[in-house]
């Protein structure tokens, strides 16, 4: 299989104009002759949904919440960036692009991600014009902060609730298409398998989670927005519903999976404290604008942080990266805690944190300034820990957060099946191997407002479209494997819960294949997940039946998925000998322990081919080539 990213000819800043020029259009009136089915409701789904009803479009919206509001955009926080430079303080286009190549260390499209640096001006006048209620400085303008990885202020932010009121703005964008009819919606359903006729994408096969009935449904092309699968490694600051079923079945089905070992490990999160925790805590990247990063300066001191005084802190971070600070990218942030607490200086019972300290920032602002910047994350950390960060500083540590890794798409967002699209992190495109913080949710509304309407509307204009319908073989076939797998789930009445298995695999995700990784430990690793997959068939227990509401029947489903999902990361780290972004083989780091690329090697993408369980995915590459910027070794010193 030959990969075509089919990225456009000619000057870098021209290529999204010429390719938006070239792309074949829908007649108005054709539009309403076309069925595009689009499963999940976050930024990226909302987004997407409202705007292809909005030209006219017949658009089925899938979620597996009981209201779109709940999709997991919601639990962003800290911002969304734009090149505005509103703060006048050197920003452009080109250097949002610039620090996105960069900080996905150079392991990311060009094309791609200069078109999401061009589209990020034209997101905010939209969600200005929606009524987000971005924070606006003294004089009513637009605010912005700072984010890791760059050296100006482009992060628009509503305090830490940005996602919130953008989901809300999609929202309210997809709910008026609802009440015109030209979307129609369907709350917790669960897709279940990718439905694919003469080599194209057709429809979806769901699983209704309240009455267990399995329902097909037909359109002339699916998207995908479907999020990512850090909920492979159990804890995460994912919601537990996230999950990589729709991607893992849209790649069983033929649709290549791209780095999956891309795995983004956020710094700021709040840290372990129990055996059967369920999820972890975030606690937003925007915190280290005003919050300093420390640990005492001796190995095991356990005396209070208010009980040690300057002298014997290391604030780690401003002491080698004294050009960023504290605002270093998060892989550069999270590696160093890491070192940090291997050597002892860990805070807290565990000894598995760092401390974020306002002591100085509130000195200098005053307690009503950051409360007003900052109040409801204060608040949230406040009710799960106990300890008020105003007068004690917060203790953090690294967690998995966002998953880099996705799908593979072209330049259209369209997968190697044709006619199946995928937005936002379910794809790949274009952080990299590490996401800039508050470029998740730049990502996810652009591909839905302003990149899927051009692109689709090409797809569907130059394709021909026998009829389909739901009584077609295809569909008759994918509701029986979904049957069938279901079937053997309930019928296995073994001894172990599923979230004890999926326990058990997130921690040989986390200590062979998480923050750091060597070629041993993925090695047994793999050997660790097929051993446990073996055991989920033979001793799980699912209790219940299929005929009803059943969230043990719906996480089993998801854990199998991740058990097969899990082995497919670890070939892809497996297959990348070198550090790149928040992939860091221990093998592979330069004399100040930083991430060491091999370009000659391994300036591609990693895009997986599935072939059968049991059986060693085939990997076809997609060379990544700079034109225009220079593939040198990150620094943020």
């Amino acid at each position: 299989m030959k990969l075509d990213a089919k990225i456009p000819g000619g000057p870098l800043t021209e290529k999204w104009d010429r390719h938006r020029f070239e792309l074949k259009l829908v007649n108005p009136a054709n539009k309403k002759k076309f069925d595009i089915i689009v499963v999940g409701t976050g930024l990226a789904g909302a987004s997407a949904a409202a705007t292809m009803a909005e030209l006219g479009y017949n658009v089925k919206n899938f979620c597996i919440q009981d209201t779109p509001r709940r999709a997991h955009s919601i639990s962003a926080q800290g911002g969304i960036n734009a090149a505005k430079n509103y703060a006048n303080d050197g920003d452009s286009i080109w250097r949002l692009f610039y620090d996105t190549i960069k900080g996905g260390d150079f392991r990311s499209r060009e094309g791609n991600v200069y078109r999401l640096a061009q589209l990020s001006t034209q997101i905010i006048d939209h969600c200005v014009a929606q009524g987000v209620p971005f924070a606006r400085d003294y004089g009513g303008l637009l605010d912005t902060r700072s984010f890791g990885g760059a050296q100006v202020s482009r992060t628009f932010y509503a305090k830490g609730q940005t996602g919130q009121q953008l989901l809300l703005g999609a929202y309210s964008a997809l709910m008026r298409q609802v009440g015109k009819g030209k979307v129609e919606m369907f709350p917790r359903r669960e897709m279940v398998d990718l439905v694919v006729v003469d080599g194209k994408a057709r429809g979806i096969v769901v699983r209704n989670l309240i009455t267990g009935e399995l329902e097909s449904y037909a359109a002339h092309a699916v998207v995908l927005a479907t999020g990512g699968y850090g909920n492979a490694y159990f804890l995460s600051t994912n919601a537990m519903s996230c999950n990589v079923n729709a991607a893992y079945r849209a790649y069983k089905k033929g649709a290549l999976f791209a780095n999956p070992c891309f795995t983004q490990i956020h710094p700021t999160c709040i840290p372990v404290h129990g055996t059967y925790q369920s999820k972890l805590t975030l606690m937003s990247e925007s915190l280290r604008n005003d919050g300093r990063v420390w640990v005492p300066k001796q190995p095991g001191d356990k005396r209070r942080p208010n009980e040690i005084p300057e002298s014997e802190r290391d604030y780690y971070l401003e002491r080698k990266y004294p050009s960023f600070g504290n605002l270093v990218p998060r892989d550069v942030a999270s590696r160093n805690a890491k070192e940090q607490c291997d050597k002892g200086k860990g805070v807290g019972e565990t000894g598995l944190a760092v401390y974020l300290d306002f002591a100085d920032a509130i000195r200098r602002d005053g307690r009503d300034v950051i409360e007003a910047k900052y109040g409801n994350l204060f608040e949230m950390y406040e009710k799960i820990t106990g300890e008020h960060p105003y007068e004690t500083p917060m203790k953090i540590y690294p967690a998995v957060h966002y998953t880099m890794g996705g799908l593979w798409v072209d330049y259209n967002l369209m997968s190697t099946i044709e006619g199946l699209f995928v937005l936002g992190e379910a794809n790949f495109s274009d952080h990299g191997a590490n996401r800039l913080g508050a470029s998740a949710l730049m990502q996810g509304l652009a591909d839905g407002y302003f990149i899927l309407p051009y692109t689709i509307g090409g797809y569907l204009a130059g394709t021909p479209f026998p009829e389909v319908k739901p009584d077609h073989d295809a569909f008759l076939e994918g509701i029986a494997n979904a049957r069938q797998q279901v079937d053997r789930l309930l019928a296995v009445k073994g001894s172990r819960t599923v979230d004890e298995i999926h326990r058990e695999l997130g921690l040989i995700l986390w200590d062979y294949c998480g923050m750091s990784r060597d070629m041993e430990g993925l090695k047994t690793a793999l050997d660790k997940i097929r051993e446990l997959r073996t055991q989920f068939w033979q001793d799980v227990n699912v209790p219940g039946d299929s005929h009803d509401l059943n969230q043990s029947l719906e996480r089993a489903g998801r854990v199998a998925d991740f058990l097969e999902f899990g082995e497919l990361m670890v070939i892809d780290a497996l297959n990348r000998e070198e550090s790149c972004g928040c992939h860091f083989n221990v093998a592979y780091q330069t004399e100040d322990h930083e991430a060491l690329r091999d370009d000659e090697n391994y300036c591609h993408v990693n895009a997986w081919e599935y072939v059968g369980v049991d059986q060693s995915p085939t990997l076809h590459k997609e060379p990544l080539v700079f034109e225009n910027v220079e593939l040198t070794q990150r620094s943020y010193k």
